[in-house]
């Protein structure tokens, strides 16, 4: 068991490190939180969607923006596509699992808004058809990826990609690039208000 333990560990510290070192993807996590920013001060609203631990993913940033991060401030506009069970289901029997995220951003995404799809390979094909969507709708999109970033790391406007093929070590880089862009965003936001 402990060596399981200090294996977990070691691995999610390693992946963190090589984030933390890569230049480049820190600047990309730096302009999705401008983007995000300029789009709140411009009346937009943040829409997050993933599957299984990408979907609770999106619930948990979306309740930090919508109810608080770290400090008091006004509450901030986001919406879990995933969270509408309803309405997923409905999407799914009548058009297909495939279009369950596409078809809300049609019917919710505005041009001033962001998608935020979060996928551990980058080629869940839901997430991906969301992604499309929203620039045929003229909204800035955001990958959360791993891998090698699949197929949305090709067309999201940004990609934020975790250099692991290990959903758990994704999943965890994920969370803890969610809760920077909180930090960032939030402490911005209320100096402006």
């Amino acid at each position: 068991m402990e060596k399981i333990i200090k294996k977990g560990f070691e691995e999610s510290i390693n992946i963190k490190n090589k984030i933390l070192n890569d230049q480049e993807l820190c600047g990309i996590i730096q302009e999705v939180c401008l983007t995000i920013i300029e789009s709140y001060k411009n009346g937009g609203k943040i829409i997050l969607c993933g599957n299984g631990g990408s979907a609770s993913d999106a619930l948990h940033i979306a309740g930090e923006l919508i109810g608080r991060f770290q400090m008091e401030r006004k509450s901030l506009p986001a919406i879990v596509l995933n969270a509408d069970i309803a309405t997923m289901t409905a999407i799914a029997n009548d058009y297909g699992y495939e279009n369950v995220f596409s078809r809300q951003v049609e019917g919710l995404m505005a041009g001033e808004d962001i998608l935020i799809g979060i996928s551990t390979s980058g080629n869940s094909d839901n997430v991906y058809r969301a992604i499309i969507k929203a620039k045929e709708i003229g909204g800035r999109t955001i990958g959360l990826l791993g891998g090698n970033g699949g197929k949305i790391g090709g067309v999201a406007d940004f990609s934020i990609i975790v250099p692991s093929d290990v959903t758990a070590r994704v999943q965890e880089s994920h969370i803890t690039i969610g809760h920077i862009i909180c930090e960032i965003v939030e402490s911005v936001i209320s100096e402006l208000c």
